[in-house]
């Protein structure tokens, strides 16, 4: 065995410092700071965490018939999707609690958390923003479902303070309004996975007794750090957010 040190890697190459110009028409505009942050914080969280995307689908077929039907019977408190999923998320992180977690810095701990702060991005104009609700396993579905109103509509015109951004446990992003079939969402370091949502898809399945059936699906895209969490556990962590929408009676 050679007694020699082991060859060092190579630098990275530097960023292409070409002028675009000389191709066609540009149009130059600065980063904005929020814009900037947000970047940083990107690179390093897929720069050091070892991500793993899991993806499933959730069967919302009853989820979805008792939704409009609640909606129908009570049009001044509408439900969407959104604030059932936070609660189906508190009810995983509480079953698993490795995924409620963070390492520190030099990942020589793991601390568990005994509260359940819920973040959801919020697309904004000059990006991206996640705002936290704390405390979602203590709120009612009505009061998430005001909170997301309100803080996601101050997002959007105002801004958020950083304390409004910050502390959260478990992050959703959901591309479901505008479309696609799944993704792999970057994690909220220090948080240890993060669930990307989709539009639903009409499917037919066979039933019990092999004959089509029209369901509806929620795709899901489960990103975890993978010192923490591992695939057999995010697949039940997955399962328990469909079953929890399997089984939601809206009222309840």
């Amino acid at each position: 065995m050679s007694d020699k040190p082991a060859a060092s890697a190579p630098p990275p190459l530097p960023w292409p410092a070409e002028d675009l110009s000389v191709y066609g028409p540009v149009e130059e505009r600065a980063v904005g700071r929020v814009q900037q942050y947000v970047s940083r914080a990107m690179h390093r969280n897929w720069s050091c965490i070892p991500h793993v995307t899991h993806n499933d689908e959730a069967d919302i077929s009853g989820f979805e018939q008792r939704r409009k039907a609640w909606n129908q019977a009570h049009p001044e408190k509408k439900r969407t999707l959104l604030p059932a999923l936070m609660k189906a998320s508190v009810a995983a992180l509480q079953r698993y609690p490795q995924f409620n977690s963070s390492l520190n810095a030099d990942a020589s701990k793991q601390i568990f958390k005994k509260y359940f702060h819920i973040g959801f991005a919020v697309d904004v104009p000059n990006g991206l923003l996640v705002p936290v609700l704390k405390d979602c396993d203590k709120k009612s579905i009505d009061e998430i479902a005001e909170e997301i109103v309100r803080i996601s509509e101050k997002a959007r015109t105002k801004g958020l303070a950083l304390a409004e951004m910050s502390g959260g446990c478990f992050t959703l992003s959901s591309l479901g309004h505008i479309g696609g079939t799944s993704f792999s969402p970057i994690i909220n370091a220090p948080e240890v996975a993060i669930l990307g949502i989709t539009r639903t898809q009409d499917r037919f399945l066979p039933d019990a007794e092999g004959r089509p059936v029209l369901r509806q699906l929620l795709p899901l895209s489960l990103s975890y750090d993978h010192r923490v969490i591992n695939g057999a556990d995010a697949a039940r962590f997955v399962r328990t957010i469909a079953e929890f929408l399997a089984a939601y009676e809206f009222g309840s």
